[in-house]
């Protein structure tokens, strides 16, 4: 198995296309490594430069005053396989942006050239034909934003576009990343190399995998099957469709398989395949928080909040994904009935309460209603969703707040009994967002997941499911 750990973890950066103007690609590259804290070494790389951003730069790969864990290279494609084979042994991965290569017709030759040059140089290549890595433990970023908290959340993408798309997004949903490596043509390491680190690696507890192809797709079944799951592994499969696999070919040369093979490939070893960017992160969401119970596979959900068309829509939906919303049995009943609460108020399962009824006690009702919901009604998950437009300018601000705080305060009163999910729904009112944001980052501070929609929780219940099941029938 490859050692990662330098890449991740840099401690020398080569970087080769930055132009003495800095305007280049590569000199945003340096600036935002800067930006992000890197404390390493950077070595601007060009022919007749003596300095760059405030940088000595160097003739050659092999001038540089200390060996270079990772080079970042965005120049002519044709003048990267000599660069490369330079190198002497001194570059362990060079990460190759520049595109020309094999997903072109024209290129393919060229890219054998460039995974001969690399080997010859003594370097791992990664790409080409991709944008960056990220790597918060590094202090490493090819993106513009991204969480500098390191999470563990390990991610390869073969598209670098998609790659920012996950940093982006994840960061806005509570994302935490190990790390994130675009690797494009895969010319060289693919994401079978990345699986197997993340999957040994310390930090990283689920990975996240976007995949066009799998030219070693023998070895990636082996690398899985091997793991037993003991990390979930999340597959976001482009190009399952004939239409999609012809794209496929045009974004990185990728000839990618059957979907039925992708099919019998998750349930031979308890990946989790899903179809969407949205359902990639919340997936990756709810593995980064919940911890699977794989001894009592989640089957029965409650749901708990305003909004009884919300309710019966999801319902339905967690019915067809599998997820068990049946009435509470008639003990449960009786003491959520025991409360008086306001007509309108619906309490077999799901729970739907009004406004007016989650207001009382300007909010803290909310912990009796699931104190009774934990104690008696014992779901293996509990979805509480809040439409936060419905409050508006029918409540003080602090309730919300305290609905939010009492399903904590349960919370810790059953640990580890229920999966609990967080919804928060909004009809995108800026202020409204900002308090939602608020909301989630402090719920995603206490190991809550948060969800905008039932539907993104759904799913997401449905792929831990998914999960626990493969886990209980393997043990």
């Amino acid at each position: 198995m490859t050692d990662f750990n330098p890449l991740f973890n840099p401690r020398a950066v080569a970087v080769i296309g930055a132009s003495t103007k800095g305007t280049a690609l590569p000199n945003v590259f340096i600036r935002r490594i800067r930006e992000f804290g890197y404390q390493g070494a950077i070595y601007p790389i060009h022919p007749t430069a003596d300095s760059i951003d405030g940088l000595t730069a160097y003739k050659s790969l092999a001038d540089t005053p200390e060996p270079v864990d990772y080079a970042y290279i965005a120049i002519g494609a044709a003048q990267i396989p000599p660069l490369l084979a330079g190198a002497n042994g001194r570059l362990k991965f060079a990460q190759v942006i520049s595109s020309g290569f094999g997903e072109v017709e024209e290129g393919r030759e060229l890219q054998d050239a460039l995974v001969r040059a690399a080997k010859e140089g003594g370097a791992r290549l990664i790409g080409p034909n991709c944008l960056g890595l990220y790597t918060p433990r590094g202090k490493i970023t090819f993106a513009e934003i991204g969480p500098k908290e390191v999470g563990p959340v390990g991610v390869v993408s073969q598209s670098g576009g998609l790659g920012t798309d996950i940093i982006r997004r994840g960061l806005s949903r509570g994302l935490k990343f190990s790390g994130l490596v675009t690797v494009g043509n895969c010319a060289d390491v693919t994401p079978s190399d990345l699986l197997e680190f993340y999957l040994a690696d310390d930090v990283t507890k689920v990975v996240g995998m976007y995949i066009e192809t799998a030219r070693d797709g023998r070895r990636l079944f082996e690398i899985l099957r091997s793991a037993k799951a003991s990390k979930p592994v999340v597959i976001l499969k482009g190009g399952r469709t004939q239409q999609g696999r012809a794209a496929a070919a045009s974004h990185t040369g990728s000839l990618a398989g059957d979907e039925r093979v992708w099919l019998a490939l998750s349930r031979q070893t308890g990946c989790i395949l899903v179809d969407t960017l949205d359902q990639f992160i919340d997936t990756l969401l709810v593995f980064q928080a919940l911890k699977p119970q794989p001894k009592h596979p989640l089957k029965r959900v409650t749901l708990f909040g305003n909004g009884g068309g919300t309710s019966v829509l999801a319902t339905d939906y967690y019915a067809r994904l599998g997820l068990d919303v049946t009435p509470f049995d008639a003990k449960a009943i009786s003491e959520l009935a025991a409360l008086n609460l306001p007509p309108g108020t619906s309490i077999t399962n799901p729970v739907d309460c009004p406004v007016g009824t989650l207001q009382q006690d300007d909010g803290r009702v909310a912990e009796k209603i699931l104190d009774i919901i934990y104690g008696s009604g014992k779901p293996d998950a509990l979805v509480m969703h809040l439409n936060l437009s419905a409050f508006v300018g029918r409540s003080k601000p602090e309730v919300l707040d305290n609905l939010v705080q009492a399903a904590m305060r349960v919370q810790e009163h059953y640990p580890g009994q229920a999966h609990f999910v967080l919804v928060l729904r909004s009809d995108g009112d800026p202020p409204l967002e900002k308090r939602k944001r608020e909301f989630r980052d402090h719920a995603v501070a206490l190991g809550v997941p948060v969800y905008d929609e039932m539907s993104n929780a759904g799913h997401a219940l449905a792929a831990l499911q998914q999960y626990e099941n493969f886990l209980n029938k393997r043990s």
